[in-house]
């Protein structure tokens, strides 16, 4: 990629600008609104609606039901009829459908508004991919990626005491319990989002007013030519990608990633509403937010500075497995701490391992993915890896009520994990081995020659 030219460093920097903050947020709205359940629940929401932990699990977990079930169909969709029209189309239904949240009143109405609201997101997260590809070539779009997936760590951080605060403070506001004040709070951005979003994004650079001719020009020659390049040692059909060994390797690994990130969002506000059990520590409700929050600073550091490190030095397969095998190993070590400082700070290593894995994870489909089969891989791998979201809060919750201790569900956290990071070091030795063989049969030829 040519960035020497003044038409290509110009037109990188405006699209980073306007488009990977605003990008960022509506991820930051996104992932605050699937996970504020997780807040309401130990903060009074079981109590009041009378949940079980396994009740609860289902209830986080079932989002991802109605969400997978959408998910590549709203790709396809957003490959159809442009970013701009249909992220705004899926904001504000799902920004409606968390508002609604604030009435809940039993666990079947929980477990209803927790499935539609999966079925309005479905397509959010691999849509919001597949339109950074659309605007930043291959070397500069693990940046961009990582820019965007800053987003999902700083939900925690901001979002985790901001509900703490919206529930402590908002307890009697419209008559309403401080959870059901949280929940009204988080879903109405959403809407507001989706409307600035009808009229604030751009779907192609060809269509980019704010860039000069020669920036759309340089933008369009790059994308095409890098799509080219990957369509002629790649698959670009949609319907072929179930047949591709890596896709289904990716989509394997992704799980273990996603079982890891959920196990992880929807148990840490209830490990930590147990330290008063376990520790004897006592926390407000904003407290806790506080002390939930803590993990989440390092990883988007380390998230940052590893994709930094990345851009800088250049991408390997093993920049993903190695911090997805740390991830793996710490989340047991956690359940055996005799503190709750010891208990946060190995929660903080798990954190940061999944955080540095997850933006270059989606630098891997586009190497061999082009066209609708980007698209409709993208959403398969996300999709797949979805599973491990509803899985993830349901099983911990599950094995927790059978057996009165949490440790065995997150021991199987931790396993998924490791196998994902095995996953990805033998898709790297291979792509070496393929690679190597390639050189030595163009060698072979040109001696012939």
């Amino acid at each position: 990629m040519d960035t020497t030219q003044p038409a290509g460093s110009t037109a990188l920097r405006k699209a980073a600008v306007r488009l990977i903050p605003f990008v960022a947020v509506m991820f930051f709205i996104n992932y605050l609104d699937r996970t504020a359940i997780s807040f309401a629940g130990p903060n009074g929401m079981n109590d009041d609606l009378g949940l079980t932990l396994a009740q609860y699990g289902f209830a986080s977990g079932i989002f991802f039901v109605g969400y997978i079930i959408l998910e590549i169909p709203s790709n396809m969709a957003l490959h159809r009829f442009g970013a701009r029209k249909w992220l705004a189309r899926i904001m504000v239904t799902w920004g409606i459908v968390a508002v609604l949240f604030t009435w809940v009143q039993d666990a079947t109405q929980l477990y209803w508004l927790r499935f539609l609201l999966g079925v309005t997101e479905a397509g959010f997260f691999p849509g919001a991919i597949l339109f950074i590809t659309m605007w930043f070539p291959r070397e500069y779009r693990r940046k961009a990626l990582a820019g965007f997936y800053l987003a999902q760590p700083l939900t925690t951080v901001v979002g985790a005491p901001l509900a703490g605060f919206l529930m402590q403070s908002g307890h009697g506001v419209f008559g309403l319990e401080g959870w059901r004040f949280m929940f009204l709070c988080v879903g109405v951005p959403a809407i507001l989002m989706g409307i600035a979003c009808w009229f604030y994004l751009t779907d192609k650079p060809e269509d980019a007013k704010w860039l000069t001719a020669d920036e759309r020009a340089w933008m369009r020659r790059e994308l095409d030519s890098e799509g080219a390049e990957s369509e002629s040692r790649g698959t670009h059909s949609a319907r072929a990608i179930l047949g591709v060994g890596r896709v289904w390797a990716l989509a394997v690994a992704y799980f273990g990633l996603i079982y890891g990130l959920y196990s992880l969002a929807f148990f840490l506000p209830t490990i930590i509403a147990g330290f008063q059990e376990r520790f004897g520590t006592t926390f407000s409700v904003f407290e806790k937010g506080l002390v939930n929050a803590v993990p989440y600073v390092p990883a988007a550091i380390a998230l940052f500075l590893w994709s930094r490190h990345i851009v800088k030095n250049g991408f390997k397969s093993w920049h993903i497995a190695v911090p997805t095998l740390a991830a793996g190993i710490s989340v047991p070590i956690a359940l055996y701490m005799n503190s709750p400082y010891l208990t946060i700070l190995v929660i903080a290593v798990t954190a940061c391992g999944i955080f540095m894995a997850l933006p270059n994870f989606w630098s891997l489909p586009p190497q061999f993915l082009t066209g609708a089969a980007a698209a409709a891989g993208i959403a398969f791998i996300n999709t797949f890896g979805n599973i491990g979201g509803f899985s993830a809060p349901y099983i911990t919750g599950w094995l927790t009520d059978l057996t009165g201790d949490e440790k065995l569900g997150l021991w199987l956290t931790g396993g998924l994990l490791v196998l994902s990071a095995v996953i990805l070091l033998v898709m790297s030795r291979r792509s070496r081995a393929a690679v190597a063989t390639s050189a030595t049969a163009a060698d072979t030829k040109t001696t012939h020659a």
